[in-house]
């Protein structure tokens, strides 16, 4: 074991985050922290890291072990280049090289013992140095940097003219190249693309330390978890697994934990029943007996009601009216800023109820592209129409279609002038914006509540053709699985942009790739991106380098994507049609069996059994019917293979 939580308890104000929560961590065991926005998650890691103190409880470390973390916006501030950032953690080697070098060169004029000594010093340091690792140290460090998303020519900036995002990549690199026992990252995904978290992952599983993780990247925590610590309503309860497996073993619970309190109710409810009518009876006896339920209903430890999963946001998106087949062309569209090409000749189409996800590296024009579709930026060539009766309704990461200035019931009231005060306070309302919240300016509040006040008007606009740019940025796990269901069951078209890898593995039926400046199209979800993405991507790659003019590389590609989606799509179909077939055949058996039974019956009456013809008419239809029966049955053995 390399870390103890035990009875950790912390409130403010008098309002409980922790009670009584206890755990730990074995060696080289990669733990994962849950629980919605607010839980507690980050001021437990704080705890831990010795940051914060508990009202109560104790963190043990083993003895002579290291912990490392990585915070939210864990940030470095130094006017060093990235790589000479990352180069100071191994400052050691740094050292020992130099002493190795300046050993060679006094070793080239000494003589004699001081040559002894020298060698004997040479050997010393070599050992040290191989010993530490010191041959592999800096193709390590470029390693970790190109992994983060660093290019080669980014390495000799100075770290303080980095975005947050980018000098919270340089902290984690640093990190990982300390090696701790115990590695404890805070929302480590946050400013990682797709490429950069892969990395991340292969990286965390063959770490030989320990791991703790908070995060709300289910398909991170899903490759990267075996034991998942829950907390909600202050206490932690310990799952062993992954996230998916937590969330069956969660979902088990919770449902026995319903009907236990629902079964005690009933009960209560009974036993009070009979309490009030052997009252009624107004006998001693009687009386006695109520007395005796009551003592033992007092007795009785009344078990608290489970919260209900998903009782507190709710979201239902409904188009107003029904577009066109043909929801959105796009044709030769390019755009650049400056000298930096984003994308080049770009065609793609997209059709009714459809469900399509952009994916990309971070820069390479996935926002942009959204951008230009809602005319907020304009291509630099090629053309796109919408089709008829589309209505887009649009979601900003940066929120900016919402008025900063404006409250939260004047920002909805403004925009739906035709809803009544109790509409607009239902509508926050399900939105988890209830009393004096509605007042809140848009300016006062966190990402989080901007993305819920964004996902309230998206609602509202009863829009057929949404396009939404980064949805589940700061949305807890409970809020992005409200938002998938409600997607899920959405029966106009999809056009996203998200980093989020289980969000489009659940909703996505298409995947856009933005790759070498152009979109490459894989007909399926994240998984089926997955396996495909190196075969279509080594097509990519020999058409581009076959003919580095060639206009748009994804198209043989795509072709065999698309044929790998037919093949897919005509075993779907030959696999319906036997289930249609089995079922036709199982009608067709009970119908006959049914008319047999009643031709049986028709045959037994009296009245029948005088009459000869009509009995021989009956017989050779149930002979008939009998001979259909043996063929539908051989059929139906054949079908049930």
């Amino acid at each position: 074991m390399i870390l103890s939580c035990q009875n950790i308890c912390k409130a403010f104000s008098e309002k409980k985050v922790l009670e009584h929560v206890s755990f730990h961590i074995e060696d080289h065991e990669k733990a994962a922290i849950v629980g919605i926005n607010g839980a507690g998650k980050t001021t437990l890691l704080r705890i831990i890291m010795g940051e914060m103190q508990a009202d109560e409880g104790s963190v043990t470390l083993s003895k002579d072990r290291s912990m490392g973390y990585l915070a939210q916006n864990g940030a470095v501030d130094t006017d060093n280049t990235i790589y000479g950032e990352l180069l100071s953690v191994k400052q050691d080697l740094v050292d020992l090289e130099e002493q190795i070098r300046a050993c060679e060169l006094s070793m080239q004029s000494a003589e004699g013992a001081a040559l002894e000594a020298l060698m004997k010093k040479y050997a010393n340091l070599t050992h040290a140095f191989e010993t530490g690792d010191g041959y592999a140290y800096r193709s390590e460090l470029v390693g970790v940097l190109k992994g983060l998303g660093f290019a080669e020519d980014e390495f000799t900036k100075p770290v303080s003219t980095l975005s947050g995002g980018q000098k919270t990549r340089v902290a984690l690199g640093k990190l990982l190249l300390q090696k701790p026992d115990l590695i404890i990252l805070d929302e480590p995904t946050n400013h990682l693309d797709m490429n950069s978290i892969a990395w991340l992952e292969s990286y965390l599983i063959n770490y030989k330390g320990a791991v703790i993780i908070v995060s709300h990247d289910r398909y991170f925590l899903d490759r990267i978890a075996g034991k998942i610590i829950e907390i909600d309503q202050t206490r932690a309860t310990v799952f062993t697994g992954n996230y998916s497996d937590y969330a069956v073993k969660k979902e088990q619970l919770r449902a026995a934990a319903m009907n236990a309190y629902l079964n005690q109710q009933r009960e209560i409810r009974h036993q009070e029943e009979v309490i009030e009518k052997l009252k009624s009876f107004n006998r001693e006896k009687s009386i006695r007996r109520a007395e005796s339920r009551e003592k033992m209903l007092d007795k009785m430890e009344v078990i608290e009601k489970p919260t209900e999963v998903r009782a507190d946001m709710r979201l239902k998106l409904t188009p107003r009216t029904c577009s066109g087949n043909d929801v959105l062309t796009v044709e030769n569209l390019s755009k650049s800023f400056g000298s930096q090409l984003l994308f080049r000749d770009v065609n793609f189409e997209i059709k009714r109820g459809e469900h399509v996800a952009v994916i990309g590296d971070n820069g390479t024009g996935k926002t942009t592209l959204l951008k230009i579709l809602n005319r907020l930026v304009p291509a630099d060539s090629g053309v796109f129409r919408l089709g008829t009766k589309v209505e887009i309704g649009y979601y900003d990461q940066e929120h900016h279609v919402l008025h900063g200035e404006k409250t939260l019931f004047e920002e909805i009231s403004d925009d739906y002038p035709t809803l009544t005060n109790t509409e607009i306070r239902n509508t926050l309302a399900a939105f988890l914006y209830t009393g004096d919240d509605v007042f809140k300016r848009i300016d006062d509040l966190s990402g989080g509540e901007r993305g819920r006040v964004s996902l309230a008007k998206l609602m509202l606009s009863n829009a057929n053709f949404l396009i939404l740019d980064e949805p589940t940025n700061h949305l807890d796990i409970l809020s992005k699985e409200i938002l998938e269901d409600a997607l899920n069951s959405y029966e106009g078209t999809v056009l996203y942009v998200s980093h989020d890898r289980y969000f489009i593995n659940r909703t996505a039926h298409r995947i856009l790739d933005l790759a070498s400046h152009t979109f490459v199209n894989y007909i399926g979800n994240y998984d089926y991106y997955l396996e495909k993405h190196d075969t279509v991507m080594a097509s990519v790659e020999s058409v581009s380098s076959a003919d580095p003019a060639a206009a748009a590389p994804s198209a043989q590609a795509e072709s065999g994507v698309k044929q790998d989606w037919k093949t897919q799509k005509e075993e779907q179909a030959r696999i319906r049609k036997k289930e249609n077939d089995l079922r036709k055949c199982e009608e067709k058996i009970a119908a006959l069996e049914t008319r047999n039974a009643e031709l049986d019956q028709e045959m037994s009456d009296p009245v029948t059994a005088t009459q000869s013809v009509k009995l021989q008419e009956l017989a050779a239809e149930q002979a008939r019917n009998q001979t259909e029966l043996e063929k539908l049955y051989a059929e139906w053995e054949v079908l049930a293979e």
